[in-house]
């Protein structure tokens, strides 16, 4: 009977252990989850831009249901193509001419084992009513169905090149030569992204070559020469955009994401963004691809995971990216801020990697 009674004993403690190890793993599958301890680590660099994304607590939640966990260090994309660690995983750089770059560099840290185009975001301009107002009566900014066309980008680029005061368009409160501020086209892709879109520009709206790019390059550098001390990232320039105002910062250039993932964020701000703040959109203007670099086995998992429809929908709704996707659509209607057209159709190619160093190398001097 003793035998039997500890028999009986031992097969409900192995049941209970059964229980307990499949009954785990089964509610873990359910809710989405790994259990804690076997999450992989991927290690990479992101541009400022991506950040609040990346850190947020769905788009974890979401990339642990896949098993991993991302350690993401901000960098300037054209910085962290060249300055990428052994350690990382992955770069995530704004454009395709930074993988292009990686390439041309000599893909030191490590070989790109698959590369794609998560998300895009137009180059834009950001300003304040009463800039895009004056900008509308002189020809250069045009409104239409409820979105700010600049429609004549060589206007507005001869009028800064000839330090025109901001009162000759009738802003006689702005103190000073009309100005664009950008970061540090050396160091952010989206300061980099406007360089060419300005080499395009002035190329009579070719794309610059190895061949005309010589003709262009006083003018660019021109134009840099004069904005003295540019930020390292996107978002620290936005930022200063917003804190300081129009009498510091007329107009920026920034990524279509920005104000969006702002509003959603602060939506206490959202009212006064509505009334003062506008979107100006180049036409044509530069995509930023945001194309993610895997550099081994850990990098392709995270860049798969980035592509599912979840994490797409999140990234467009909460954060304000356009999906990189194939047949996945954004609907303006769930994001409360104006002025975002429904699609992007005047754009412009880059130039290619080898002329875009010329211009960045001659740029970095500043």
């Amino acid at each position: 009977m003793q035998k039997f009674l500890g028999l009986i004993i031992l097969l409900a403690v192995a049941a209970a252990a059964a229980f307990f190890m499949f009954g785990k793993e089964k509610v873990a599958s359910l809710s989405g989850s790994t259990p804690k301890g076997e999450l992989i680590t991927v290690t990479g660099r992101a541009g400022s831009e991506k950040i609040n994304f990346l850190q947020s607590n769905k788009v974890q939640q979401l990339l642990a249901g896949q098993g991993l966990k991302i350690a993401v260090k901000k960098s300037g994309s054209v910085e962290m193509v060249q300055e990428a660690a052994s350690d990382d995983d992955f770069l995530w750089p704004a454009s395709q001419i930074n993988v292009e770059s990686y390439k041309l560099n000599g893909e030191k840290v490590g070989t790109i084992q698959q590369s794609a185009d998560i998300f895009n975001s137009p180059i834009v301009l950001y300003s304040w009513d009463i800039v895009t107002d004056a900008l509308i009566k002189a020809g250069i900014v045009q409104h239409k169905e409820g979105v700010n066309y600049i429609v004549d980008l060589p206007k507005l680029l001869t009028l800064i090149k000839d330090k025109k005061q901001w009162k000759e368009i009738g802003l006689t409160q702005l103190y000073g030569s009309m100005i664009i501020r950008t970061t540090d086209p050396a160091k952010s892709n989206s300061g980099n992204m406007f360089a060419a879109l300005a080499a395009n520009t002035i190329n009579n709206g070719d794309v610059v070559t190895v061949d005309t790019v010589g003709g262009v390059l006083p003018q660019v550098k021109d134009l840099y020469a004069r904005l003295g001390y540019m930020e390292a990232s996107s978002s620290d320039l936005f930022d200063k955009f917003l804190q300081q105002g129009v009498g510091a910062y007329p107009m920026i250039v920034g990524y279509e994401n920005q104000l969006v993932e702002y509003s959603l964020q602060h939506k206490e701000y959202l009212p006064l963004l509505k009334s003062k703040v506008r979107i100006l959109y180049p036409a044509p203007t530069v995509w930023a691809s945001h194309p993610f670099i895997a550099l081994n086995d850990k990098g392709k998992k995270l860049l798969a995971a980035l592509k599912t429809p979840e994490i797409q929908k999140l990234a467009w709704e909460e954060h304000g990216f356009r999906s990189g996707l194939m047949g996945v659509e954004n609907d303006l209607s769930v994001l409360e801020v104006v002025g975002l057209p429904k699609s992007i159709d005047a754009v412009m190619p880059m130039p290619s990697a080898a002329v875009m160093d010329k211009i960045t190398k001659q740029l970095s001097s500043f």
